[in-house]
């Protein structure tokens, strides 16, 4: 089986999986989600995607730094395909093909070797892979060419070329086995005496069977808390009815749709707070009488301003940090909402201008 024909098989099993902290990758096998543990990034929730999966919100019911795996609760999803483990030995030489969403570009393949079938790596052995993987890959699977799961894409050496290591599946297949066989959600395990504790057994996050402090149960518990200029941008966007969970990129980066319009609002190093609505790509004709209206109606904007970046027009809202407030940052945000979703469709209707493609729309 071919790479093309493999991705093209196997694509609905490919989740991506984001954090407040990044994104990463996972793959469903045995009715979960199957991914590295700093991917879930210590959360008891993160939210996931797939190519037939409407973005939403996911618990983490698994949670081993040990191997550094994570399992996703799987919501109701229909795959064709399912990915299965392997359960052949792993040889060095043999076809290695990692599938993921590297630096955010989705369902990308690459195909290399299994360059060492069993490089140890503290206790643990790993493949080594020359397949390319970046971040973004962690988490998602390696496949033979059979197209089956030889191993979990977990970490890369800097400043290498194609020095890859994914953990091998029969780890894989310990951690589904005896997480099953617990019959439980929730579950830790101690990076010291290596059990398997339900959450709801961790007192003051100490182990109960050693005693270690468990740093990723007080994570857990605490969950991911905005503080100062990101806090207040996250409640006028809540006050906006924007589920900040499902609209986080980043912790500084938020992504949400009203309507037809498409929305993006980052908060700069440098102290600057931009909303941006991509409306529509530029018509070919009637350009002059575009031009004129966009001026006549910046002139009439409060807090927004149309502008045209190479063959975009964009809506935007900016302030400065010092200067946000909770009422100013709700009315201009409110406003940019209403009038994205008005103007992209006046453009289009008035002036002929296109709607722009989406990477959803692949």
């Amino acid at each position: 089986m071919n790479t093309q024909i493999m991705l093209h098989t196997y694509v609905n099993n490919i989740i991506q999986i984001s954090t407040p902290y990044g994104s990463g990758s996972g793959f469903v096998i045995d009715g979960v989600i199957v991914t590295n543990s700093h991917v879930a990034s210590g959360l008891r929730e993160v939210v996931i995607s797939a190519k037939t999966l409407k973005r939403q919100k996911a618990a983490v019911i698994y949670d081993d730094q040990v191997l550094d795996l994570a399992f996703i609760a799987l919501p109701p999803m229909n795959i064709e395909h399912p990915l299965q483990l392997s359960t052949k030995p792993v040889q060095d030489g043999d076809i290695a093909i990692a599938i993921g969403h590297p630096y955010g570009l989705n369902y990308s393949a690459t195909e290399g070797i299994v360059s060492k079938a069993d490089r140890l790596e503290g206790e643990l052995e790993y493949l080594q892979i020359d397949a390319a993987i970046n971040p973004g890959n962690s988490g998602g699977p390696v496949l033979n060419e059979q197209g089956e799961v030889i191993g979990v894409n977990t970490f890369i050496l800097l400043n290498a070329q194609n020095l890859g290591f994914a953990l091998p599946y029969y780890y894989v297949r310990e951690a589904l086995d005896a997480f099953k066989a617990l019959n439980a959600k929730n579950i830790i395990r101690c990076f010291s005496c290596k059990n398997l504790i339900e959450e709801k057994a961790i007192e003051n996050d100490f182990c109960p069977r050693c005693g270690v402090k468990l740093d990723v149960a007080k994570q857990r518990r605490l969950g991911y808390q905005p503080s100062g200029v990101v806090a207040l941008i996250e409640k006028i966007l809540t006050a906006l009815h924007i589920d900040v969970t499902l609209a986080r990129e980043s912790q500084r980066s938020w992504k949400f749709v009203e309507g037809s319009a498409h929305m993006n609002l980052n908060y700069f190093e440098s102290g600057v707070i931009v909303a941006d609505a991509l409306l529509c790509n530029m018509p070919q004709e009637h350009i002059e009488e575009m031009y004129d209206y966009l001026l006549d109606k910046n002139d009439d904007f409060n807090y927004l301003q149309f502008a045209i970046s190479n063959n975009s027009i964009i809506l935007s809202y900016l302030v400065i940090d010092s200067s946000l407030t909770f009422e100013e940052g709700k009315r201009g945000l409110e406003r940019l909402k209403k009038a994205a979703n008005r103007y992209d469709d006046i453009l289009i209707e008035r002036f002929g201008a296109t709607r722009p493609k989406r990477e959803e729309e692949f």
